[in-house]
């Protein structure tokens, strides 16, 4: 039985692992970005520009991957674009997680009308096109950092309110939910101490996996100029540029997409390992 169970858990470990590792390496080089990137990522230089990889035939010393038309620093703009997608990634996940998770809390534990409320607002939030609802919002509120942690949260928390809504009504059914009821307790200190400890692995799960999602909104808002300024660094810019050129450098569109892909692959994979960790069964 030990066996057949470390079979099952060992999957889970490795990913736990590998995806954990490739995020806190890159919540490192975000932080620490100014200290560690090699070149200013603003810098331009037209007689540097489109310059190869260290490895190829006419790279330049100190542009270790390249450089786009204008001379910058691929590497650098790598780096700090990876600043801007934690922040949005930590900052609206964690927001989106707060509203949705409380919503469907409460939808799910208390019924009535609560839920009739908040579950017909759902069905008509979730009728927009995600995409197109955020760069309305975004033509709305304006470009910016705050604006797009605002889109986000406003599109997404849909997502963690049918979720954990299931999750509560499944759990409200249990046996010690109607022994706490029977006990006293009031119906919001049940909900708090009863019912939101067995559903947290969920809402865990979901928030890694909403941070994923986050960065993939932030790019595709950058890839058509939505975003911050087009000068500051930003992976979704850098690919919008680099599919210009691609010919003509391809490293300008590559490394900056296998970043992000890594990314949101590593807290897609960060999530669904947390989900099967904390798993009953399993445990």
């Amino acid at each position: 039985m030990r066996d057949a169970r470390s079979e099952l858990t060992r999957p889970i470990g490795v990913r736990l692992w590998l995806s954990g590792g490739w995020l806190m390496l890159l919540a490192c080089a975000a932080i620490f970005a100014p200290w560690i990137a090699p070149q200013d990522p603003l810098a331009q230089d037209l007689f540097l520009g489109r310059m190869p990889p260290f490895w190829e035939n006419g790279s330049e010393a100190g542009f270790w991957l390249g450089t786009d038309s204008l001379g910058r620093d691929v590497l650098s703009r790598i780096l700090y674009g990876a600043r801007l997608a934690m922040i949005v990634a930590l900052v609206a996940g964690t927001l989106t997680c707060l509203i949705g998770a409380s919503l469907g809390l409460i939808a799910g534990f208390y019924r009535g009308w609560p839920d009739r409320i908040i579950s017909r607002f759902v069905d008509i939030w979730m009728a927009f096109p995600p995409v197109l609802f955020a760069i309305l919002l975004i033509a709305v509120l304006g470009t910016g950092l705050t604006s797009i942690i605002i889109a986000i949260v406003i599109i997404d928390w849909t997502r963690f309110a049918r979720v954990i809504r299931a999750e509560a009504l499944s759990q409200s059914a249990m046996d010690y939910v109607a022994s706490a009821q029977v006990a006293g307790r009031a119906r919001f200190g049940t909900m708090l101490t009863e019912i939101l400890p067995n559903v947290l692995p969920t809402i865990v799960a979901l928030l890694t996996l909403e941070m994923g999602i986050a960065v993939i909104v932030e790019a595709i808002l950058s890839f058509v100029n939505l975003s911050i300024s087009t000068d500051s660094p930003t992976w979704g810019g850098m690919i919008a540029e680099g599919r210009i050129s691609v010919h003509q450098a391809w490293w300008v569109l590559v490394f900056p997409l296998i970043t992000l892909f890594l990314t949101v692959l590593s807290f897609s994979q960060l999530g669904e390992g947390l989900k099967d960790r904390f798993d009953p069964v399993l445990r």
